[in-house]
This record gives C-alpha cells, structure tokens and sequence, in this order.
C-alpha cells in the first residue's frame, strides 16, 4: 500500500471529502467498508484503488515527527489526520490518492505527507479486469493466499494504526497470517514490532535483487506455496542475511522498564494508570503526554479516560499505548487484564538516549520501592541495550537487552519466605524496599547477568524446605 497522509487544521467534513473523492472522475466509484470507517474508491470492475481513512484528532505534540519526520510540517495541536491508502495493483492509484489528500488540503489548510504526493488532479482510471485481495472484513490486502495476507509498505517508520491493527484482527480470526513487504530503509514501531514478533506473521524485507529476509531475525526468505518462508540448505539449515548481520553497533541506548501491578481490591473508585505515570515521572521527570490504542497516539493522558475505556471493554484485556513529550523519547505499552487475583496492569515503558546521554539508572531503586508500598508491584524488571535513541526498529541485528536490576513484589516474597529471597546463592546484594526486594544486576554492559538472573529466577521459586 502507498499512503498519503493530510494534516488539517479543520475537520473533514462531508463536502471536503466528496471534493476529494472527484478527484478520481466520474468512472470511479465510492463505497463505505468496515462498518462505514473506511470510504474505498473502487473502479467500475471492483478493483479497490484508495481507501480514505475516518479522520482522526491528535491531540498530543510530536506524533507527526515521530511517525512522519521532523519536516512535515504539521499543524498546531489538535489537528486531524487523514490517511488516504493507495493499492498497488493499480499504476494510478497512487496518484490517486495524492489528488485526494491534495484536495483536502486545498480547503482546510495544513499539510501532506509527503509534500510531493500532493495534486489537485483528476487521474483517469482505465478500465480493467482483477480484483485485489480483500479480506472478509472488506479490508484491502496486495496479495492473499490461502495462509496468508501480504500487504506492501513503503514508508520511513510503519507504525500500528488502526488500519493495522484492523488487518491484525481480521487475518488473525481467518487463520491466516499477516506479512509485511517493505523496502530496506524502513523501519517499524516498537508496538508494531511486538504484534509481528509471534508466528505466523512476519516483517518481509526485500533488498536488493531478488533478497528477501526477516527483518527481525534476519532469516533469508523465498515466497513459496503461497507465503514466505526460511530459506534451507541442502541440511535443512537456515541462513541469515549477510546485510542484517553486518550492523554497526549502535551507539544510542534504550532503558526498558517492565513490571506488573496487581490491584486485588477492585472497586469502582479504581483508577488505572497510576503506575505508568509514576514510572514515567520518575525516569523522564514529567508524566506521559498521550495515550491511545493505536498509532498516532492521539489522546492527552487521562487516567480516568483509559480506566473507563479498560472497565467497558471487561472482562476482555484492553491494550494501550502512551507516548512521552518531544525532545525525550518515551514509548509505552500496557495490557489490563482480570486476574484471580483483581485487576493487573503490564507496562513496558522504553526510553531512548543519545551517546551524549545518561540513561537514569540511579532512579530505578527508588521508582520500584514506590511501585511496592504504593502501587501494588508484582514485579519489575530493568533492562539496558544498543538501539535507536528513537525507538524505532530497523531490520539490522540489534543486541538483545542486558538486565540491570530485578524487583520481587511483596506478595512473592512472602510465598518463597524472606529469609529465602534475601539469601540467594549468588554474588549478589539485595536490598529490601518495605515487603519487597530488590536486586542489583549490573550497569546493562556485561551480558553474564542473563545468566545471574536465571539463576536468581530459579532459586526464588524453589520453595525452601519446612524446619
């Protein structure tokens, strides 16, 4: 797919996007899919050409930069986002959408992403046969077999929006798998990094030549009965990609925080969200400054928003995402689920540095005895790697993170026994923050501390024996 992005100051209302729509002449018809979300032009034959995105409202600073760059140009918050979405089966979708997107623009002001996918055209669409892959949800795909859903991109940073998520869902409830076909310059957002890590879907990218590769594992790939799959040696060996072997070491370092929270007295004055907040004013010195649940992260941070939105949607899990302000990167995911025991939130909360940087390691101590006597921590799990100080990921190898430091919340202490947690068989010093215990791992340099903390992990459920 080729999207074209509008940034407006002023909503789309219904003449601008019939405007928009002209932009294709009188032979291409419009059609609303996935429950009226999505306005799809269609050629006379079916064939899909661009599908309009519901506007959205952002409300939160420096989503465009993050997810666009730093030239786009948008508009002062709040504006609206459009995207447009141009099949690439057909040559003259794409101007298409750029007509569309220009149109928009033309009368509410703002800007296009990119600048020079923008027109005010009307693109001839000569008749054809074929139709493209659709989805049962009416969602266009460039290619759909019978395991799988191949959607092309080409863009800087592929993000989890909603269109996204959308394709997620539906592939996911046909039994299908989703793969992702970019070109090697582009990168993916973290969150949609964590919903392409698990089988069967994939981040296919193709270099030059006929190369393809996982751009997460770096297997070389080759499209075979109807899906792309490991590439085997005459032993049945993989290979990796020389090209995403062959990385510089980055330079930039991301801190990972990752804990969990367990509410066990779930009332309706319950609020969700504390926890984050904490962490993030801990660690950046301000709060988050967005939340939603997909890309752009459009949503200023309200607790009380997000715990309405996790209690309608229960007693199904509900994920989320917050964003940080400009100038520090700061990427957050958190899952509410129910639980035997109340109501749990997971967080993984990723900050970005550039070589010139400090990550605040000092503060970690520190923000897990506040999640322990405030917040309810299970545990927490502090962690250091080489990569992008902008969180984005690109399909070169990257170092996994090395543990910095472990928490154990109070509950776990109490059920492997004091005593027990404060004495493992290890070189090692923990310290007790309340009912909790937390243990110094390292300063996130030397990998030998995976190592201390399977060892810690296994001691720590290894019931001592009774007398």
């Amino acid at each position: 797919m080729k999207d074209v992005i509008a940034l407006t100051p002023k909503m789309p209302d219904s003449w601008a996007v019939v405007a928009g729509l002209y932009a294709g002449g009188p032979d291409v018809e419009a059609a609303g899919v996935n429950g009226g979300a999505v306005v799809q032009l269609r050629t006379a034959d079916g064939r899909p050409l661009v599908a309009v995105e519901a506007p959205l409202l952002v409300h939160v600073a420096g989503e465009a930069e993050r997810l666009l760059g730093d030239g786009v140009g948008a508009p002062p918050v709040p504006y609206w986002w459009t995207e447009v979405r141009a099949s690439t089966a057909v040559p003259e979708a794409a101007p298409l959408a750029g007509s569309v997107a220009g149109r928009l623009r033309m009368l509410l002001g703002g800007a296009v992403w990119p600048a020079e996918a923008a027109s005010l055209d009307v693109v001839a669409v000569p008749p054809g046969t074929g139709v493209t892959g659709i989805t049962e949800a009416g969602l266009a795909v460039d290619v759909l077999t019978g395991s799988t859903a191949v959607v092309l991109v080409d863009r800087p940073v592929v993000p989890l929006n909603a269109w996204m998520s959308e394709i997620l869902r539906t592939v996911a409830a046909a039994g299908l798998a989703l793969q992702i076909v970019t070109p090697p310059h582009v990168r993916l957002t973290l969150p949609l990094r964590t919903a392409l890590a698990g089988a069967p879907n994939r981040w296919v990218v193709q270099d030059s030549g006929n190369l393809y590769y996982d751009g997460l594992s770096g297997a070389e790939l080759c499209w075979q009965d109807g899906t792309f799959t490991p590439v085997r040696t005459e032993t049945g060996e993989g290979r990796v990609a020389e090209v995403f072997a062959d990385a510089s070491p980055a330079t930039d370092r991301q801190l990972i925080v990752s804990f969990r929270v367990l509410h066990e007295n779930v009332t309706d004055d319950l609020v969700l969200g504390g926890a984050l907040r904490t962490a993030w004013t801990a660690l950046t010195g301000t709060g988050p400054a967005g939340w939603g649940t997909a890309e752009p992260v459009n949503l200023p941070w309200s607790t009380d928003q997000l715990t309405a939105l996790a209690r309608e949607r229960s007693p199904e899990p509900t994920h989320l995402l917050a964003v940080g302000h400009p100038g520090r990167p700061a990427l957050a995911t958190l899952r509410v689920s129910r639980t035997e025991g109340g109501v749990a939130e997971d967080v993984i909360l990723t900050l970005g540095y550039g070589p010139d940087e400090t990550p605040p390691l000092d503060a970690v101590e520190p923000l897990a005895r506040t999640l322990a006597t405030e917040h309810g921590l299970t545990s927490m799990l502090a962690s250091l790697r080489r990569a992008r100080r902008d969180l984005t990921v690109p399909p070169r190898f990257e170092a996994p993170p090395i543990p910095v430091s472990f928490t154990l919340g109070g509950a776990d202490v109490r059920a492997a026994g004091l005593d027990h947690a404060l004495r493992p068989p290890l070189d090692l010093s923990p310290v007790r923050l309340g009912t909790a215990v937390h243990y110094p791992l390292g300063d996130g340099t030397d990998a030998q501390a995976w190592t201390v903390l399977q060892r810690l992990s296994a001691h720590l459920k290894a019931v001592p024996a009774a007398g």
